[in-house]
């Protein structure tokens, strides 16, 4: 793969949090560099959040073929279909869930005299972020997705989700594993949906799966959009009140005419599973930029009026760097605060999906947290 994506580096399920320092079209931002910047994602813990790193292109798939799939069952009747205009005042300022284990708390909790310390609490540390379930663990999936949604439920808040055991997944990149196969992958999904509950949640379906198919082959993609698919109206039945999206990339990555065909085929534009699409996880570009590009998925994507995106403004208050660089790049900040209520037609969240200050693997370790790089991103 060339310079093209945006890749996970699996590390850890811990929550994201941050504040945003972007206007709301992204003004003052670059806009962002080559076409990929692959957002790299993190491995699950038992049941912490945690976003992934962004990574540059991801080596050239050294994964062994599929197996193949079985015939993919349609899921029962689908589950009412919530729209983007239903987005009723939340308790709080955002209404979205803090989960209350994360790297980032870790370290504020260990380092109360730490200069550092007071800026990244305030600043990244408290605010929600999502959660990441990154390890395929059937065993206990759904006890641990059920652990954030009834945590969130009890306090009224919005749990942000995101699934990433898709197989293959990053292309045998810095993120490569997930479960061994699609077969096992719907079985997974199922577990995961289980979790849910019956409140509102937030899905963000498997990042990249979609934007960085081009590493398969044309079955090997078809077999795994009929999953996404499926994965979708399964959620949706399990939880009505479950709001999906599916992978869109960013704006510096495909061409929105082609990444919506490709969204289409994994069952996007159908409100029987998905609520719209999301974009810039791990990633730079300007909300600006971000939000030409999603209405312009969406437009060419179709499907009912009620679609909308959500995008990942954990990292992008400077924009995307100029020179392409994806890892840990200097000079990028904070962008716009996590919320339900973006004050942007067919923009349903700013969300930060990827925890501010875990590395992309320049700084630290991938994956983890790195108090310098959190510290520069928000002072």
């Amino acid at each position: 793969m060339v310079a093209a994506a945006s890749v996970v580096v699996a590390a850890g399920t811990a929550t994201g949090l941050l504040t945003a320092l972007g206007d709301d079209d992204g003004g003052g931002a670059e806009r962002a560099g080559p076409r990929a910047s692959r957002s790299v994602r993190l491995d699950a813990l038992p049941v912490s959040p945690s976003p992934s790193p962004t990574s540059s292109p991801s080596a050239e798939q050294s994964r062994s073929a599929s197996p193949s799939p079985t015939a993919r069952r349609a899921t029962p009747t689908p589950a009412p279909k919530r729209t983007s205009a239903q987005q009723e005042p939340r308790p709080a300022t955002t209404g979205l869930y803090r989960h209350p284990d994360s790297q980032v708390l870790d370290w504020v909790r260990a380092h109360p005299g730490d200069p550092r310390q007071d800026v990244i609490a305030s600043r990244i540390a408290g605010h929600p972020a999502a959660v990441w379930f990154t390890d395929h663990t059937p065993a206990t999936i759904t006890a641990r997705v059920r652990a954030v949604t009834s945590a969130g439920a009890a306090q009224g808040r919005v749990p942000v989700l995101v699934p990433y055991a898709i197989p293959d997944r990053d292309c045998g990149g810095h993120s490569e594993g997930g479960a061994p196969g699609l077969d096992a992958y719907d079985a997974w999904i199922d577990r995961f949906a289980a979790g849910l509950g019956s409140d509102e949640v937030i899905v963000v379906l498997e990042p990249d799966s979609v934007a960085q198919s081009e590493c398969l082959s044309a079955g090997e993609r078809a077999d795994r959009f009929a999953s996404l698919a499926r994965a979708g109206r399964v959620m949706k039945d399990a939880d009505p009140a479950a709001r999906v999206y599916y992978d869109a990339g960013h704006s510096g990555w495909h061409a929105p005419a082609q990444q919506a065909a490709w969204l289409k085929q994994a069952g996007a534009a159908s409100a029987d599973s998905s609520d719209g699409v999301f974009s810039n996880v791990s990633n730079f570009h300007t909300t600006a930029d971000e939000v030409a590009y999603d209405r312009a998925v969406l437009d060419s994507l179709g499907g009912p009026p009620g679609l909308g995106a959500v995008i990942d403004t954990s990292r992008n208050g400077n924009g995307a760097p100029s020179d392409g660089q994806w890892c840990d790049p200097a000079g990028r900040k904070l962008g716009r605060a996590p919320t339900l209520t973006t004050g942007m037609g067919r923009i349903d969240a700013y969300l930060w999906v990827k925890l501010p200050g875990e590395s992309d693997g320049c700084r630290g370790e991938p994956g983890t947290f790195t108090p310098s790089y959190a510290y520069d991103l928000a002072r």
